[in-house]
């Protein structure tokens, strides 16, 4: 079974074009009009071991509200799609991620009912480019499109880089996790997920 996705999303607004790969561990390509959201996404897919690219064209330049939300839809179906009917992944995952000063947990439920509660105390109003409100907006447009429940919680820290870094680790990690085929069961007791 080979799962990836390969989707195109174009407005009036932006052109969102992303390919995944779930099961390869390869390169990762972003590139946005938000430097720091680059970062975030490249720091996202490689904690997923997969293969990716992500290109994102911003037609009005607005601001960077559109671009991390329309990245999130695209992102978020396509991982929905690569997961297929979801046969045999392990589905659940957590994980507690440090980075230096900051201290992230988070947990997921590859459930098909999209929702996301994030408890993060961002102090600065934005970073390289992206608001900070804006990062609570990924998650819950990813989290909506791709049809995963997302808990994110900070623990500890101060500093808003380190904060928002380790909570894109550590979905990156839980994704990963929470993606393995571990048998050919659907872990559900409904049958289906």
């Amino acid at each position: 079974m080979t799962r990836f996705s390969n989707k195109v999303r174009e407005t009036k607004e932006t052109k969102v074009e992303v390919y995944i790969d779930i099961d390869k561990k390869g390169e990762v390509k972003v590139s946005t009009p938000i430097p720091f959201f680059n970062h975030m996404l490249t720091t996202l897919l490689t904690y997923m071991n997969c293969s990716a690219v992500i290109n994102a064209i911003d037609k009005q330049s607005y601001d960077d509200h559109h671009i991390v939300e329309d990245v999130a839809i695209v992102l978020g179906k396509a991982l929905e799609e690569a997961l297929g009917d979801k046969r045999g992944i392990k589905r659940f995952s957590h994980f507690i991620v440090p980075m230096d000063d900051a201290l992230i947990l988070t947990s997921i439920d590859i459930s098909s009912r999209g929702m996301a509660f994030i408890n993060l105390n961002l102090k600065r109003e934005e970073i390289g480019g992206m608001a900070t409100e804006n990062v609570f907006h990924f998650f819950q447009s990813f989290a909506y499109n791709s049809g995963i429940t997302v808990h994110i919680l900070q623990l500890n820290g101060f500093n808003t880089h380190h904060i928002i870094e380790a909570s894109f680790k550590a979905l990156g990690m839980a994704l990963y996790d929470a993606t393995r085929i571990i048998d050919n069961e659907i872990r559900s007791t409904k049958g289906m997920i």
